[in-house]
């Protein structure tokens, strides 16, 4: 058929032979190319495909010989191909240098590199107040630009309550240690009964807040490095915080900023009713006050539910409860936390020796903010008119 359609195309073209023919056009176009000799192989050696281009095996010893050679052992491929050309030298490029190291496996790096810590994702469980505290710190815009104050905030996951706040001039592990110290007070926290989470800010991280914590008996833990997702109940409580509508475009001193939290954080723990709370107010959860409120939401429902039965196509309603655990980073395995009622607040226990010798070694003096009840409201100097707390030396 091949001759055929060389016989047939210089009268009719090839297209029109290979119709007529039934032969496809490839397979006669594939047919006139001419076939590369075979090279001989001697008896015995089985016969391998090789590019002509490829260098041959001598070519590839001297290459790698170069390449090993004290001159050129301590350089890169590209170094030694530059090199080469500037003296009027050329023997292959610098991949094909790269292909020949990498068959004789020496293309890896030979200086040891800086190997990161590994850091383990923080896994924390709460399932009652007073458990698991959270803390942070923001800037809050002065009146100036490059012009910042600095909110110290303590909250407790379990609850979302915020446990302590205090607004300075300056981030410092002194002011953290003093409103942490305060706090455990207030809290009546005993020793081993508290984790305290944190990222790894300078104030965190520092010696004088993790001594302090050593001599509570608290137990720390730290979020992995650019991970914000480690600390998200701090996070998120800055963020109702700063998208609150009183919140303002810049503070006109640090006597303003600490006049608006005041007003704010009492708002937040009192009358905010959280939606991961089961639409109850941090307050109600930390004081041990869920049983009561949801007891007395359910009879409301209850008593709508049967003046306009109707009304309600799934049944009778049921108000919303807060989770039974809380976690920061859950693990794979976790059970998911019901839904249920479940009694809240956890025991108060009564100040510990340890707690009043941690305190009484503090360095630093705060003034606490009497109007708001649970928060600092000056760092380093006493505010006229509220009751001041100051920790003796």
């Amino acid at each position: 058929m091949q001759q055929a359609v060389s016989e047939l195309a210089p009268s009719i073209g090839v297209a029109q032979a290979c119709r007529v023919l039934g032969v496809p056009r490839a397979q006669y176009y594939r047919a006139l190319q001419p076939r590369p000799t075979q090279p001989v192989q001697a008896p015995g050696v089985a016969a391998t495909a090789r590019s002509p281009r490829a260098l041959c095996p001598a070519e590839r010893n001297a290459i790698l010989a170069l390449l090993n050679s004290e001159r050129f052992v301590d350089l890169s491929p590209r170094e030694i191909y530059a090199t080469l050309l500037d003296e009027g030298v050329y023997v292959c490029s610098w991949p094909t240098m790269y292909r020949i190291l990498r068959e004789q496996g020496q293309t890896r790096r030979r200086r040891a590199l800086v190997q990161g810590s590994a850091y383990t994702k923080p896994e924390l469980l709460a399932t009652a107040p007073r458990e698991l505290w959270s803390w942070d710190i923001t800037k809050l815009k002065g009146p100036a630009t490059w012009t910042y104050y600095y909110l110290y905030v303590i909250i407790d996951v379990y609850s979302r309550y915020v446990v302590g706040w205090m607004i300075a001039e300056r981030e410092a592990a002194e002011l953290a240690e003093a409103l942490i110290a305060e706090r455990g007070i207030r809290e009546q926290i005993a020793p081993q009964q508290l984790t305290i989470h944190a990222d790894r800010g300078a104030a965190m991280t520092s010696k004088t807040v993790a001594q302090l914590l050593s001599d509570l008996g608290v137990a720390k833990t730290h979020s992995r490095p650019s991970v914000s997702n480690d600390n998200p109940y701090s996070e998120a409580q800055f963020k109702t915080l700063k998208y609150h509508p009183s919140y303002p475009a810049r503070f006109g001193s640090l006597l303003d900023a600490r006049v608006w939290a005041r007003e704010f954080f009492p708002w937040y723990n009192q009358a905010h009713h959280h939606t991961a709370l089961g639409l109850l107010t941090p307050a109600m959860v930390h004081q041990g006050e869920v049983a009561t409120v949801l007891a007395a939401r359910g009879a409301v429902m209850e008593q709508a539910y049967r003046a306009h039965p109707e009304r309600f196509v799934r049944g009778a309603p049921q108000p919303s409860a807060p989770a039974v655990a809380v976690w920061i980073n859950p693990p794979t395995n976790a059970p998911a936390a019901p839904s249920s009622v479940v009694a809240c607040g956890g025991a108060d226990s009564p100040e510990s020796d340890g707690t009043r010798a941690a305190v009484k070694g503090g360095t630093a003096r705060a003034t606490l903010d009497g109007r708001a009840g649970d928060g600092y409201a000056a760092a380093g100097r006493p505010t006229p008119g509220n009751n001041t707390a100051t920790h003796p030396k």
